[in-house]
């Protein structure tokens, strides 16, 4: 049920959506004085939410920006989170923008700096019946010469509070030693760290995907609206309203 009710709130977090809801009332409402009214609210999400230089700064502010790897240190595991990867309607998987998460993963198990990779993640369609995402990871990692018995595959977790609590059985069940390496985007580290050690796991961050790297002072970012960006802001709001959610209910 919680998962559903995400997903549904999910629709309602993005800005372009609360811009299509009052453009709706706008059309049905006869009434003059609010027909302006949203007109002018309307003005102010779009200039706001398509502002790539306000974007980008609340993203710097909010992604976790320092891997927390100790130098030449070795880990016990490395647990990757899903969310880089989904299948089509012929069930066949692609990796998506955020396949950085998989790069870096494969990277740290051949440098030496985790031992396994715990790969995290089921599947997060709501309507449709496919496999996890970790099925389609553990076969790619194989394939970029990573052993089959130094990769551990979670194909159930549907969030991030699944992603904690399934992975926390894997490593109690095999007594792995921490701190373990938490592999995911940038913007999602923040949460996950949260629900990770309320779950009992000791973990460091290595943020990649990152959306942000740098501040922006061009004048474009100002005064240019940009579509992309105000289709951007879901993903940080999901976040921001995610670690609210999960403190009131105990999961971070």
């Amino acid at each position: 049920m919680f998962f559903i009710l995400s997903k549904i709130a999910f629709f309602f977090l993005a800005p372009f959506n609360w811009i299509l809801f009052l453009f709706i009332i706008w059309l049905i409402t006869k009434n003059k004085r609010l027909k302006k009214r949203l007109l002018v609210t309307i003005a102010i999400i779009t200039i706001i939410f398509s502002n790539d230089y306000l974007h980008n700064e609340a993203e710097l502010a909010w992604q976790v920006n320092k891997s927390g790897l100790q130098q030449g240190k070795q880990y016990d595991a490395g647990i990757l989170l899903g969310g880089m990867a989904g299948y089509d309607r012929y069930k066949v998987a692609h990796f998506s923008g955020a396949a950085d998460r998989f790069i870096e993963a494969n990277s740290l198990y051949h440098q030496g700096i985790i031992k396994k990779i715990i790969v995290s993640s089921g599947s997060a369609s709501l309507l449709q019946d496919e496999p996890g995402e970790a099925d389609f990871l553990y076969t790619e990692l194989i394939k970029a010469g990573v052993p089959a018995k130094e990769i551990l595959i979670e194909n159930k977790s549907r969030n991030t509070f699944e992603n904690a609590t399934f992975s926390k059985r894997i490593i109690d069940s095999l007594h792995l030693k921490g701190p373990y390496v938490l592999i995911s985007s940038a913007f999602h580290l923040p949460r996950a760290l949260r629900v990770f050690n309320k779950a009992g796991l000791n973990v460091v961050p290595y943020p990649c995907a990152f959306g942000a790297t740098h501040r922006k002072y061009s004048w474009e970012d100002y005064a240019w609206p940009s579509l992309g960006v105000l289709l951007g802001w879901d993903g940080l709001i999901k976040e921001w309203v995610g670690v609210a959610v999960y403190k009131l209910t105990g999961k971070a």
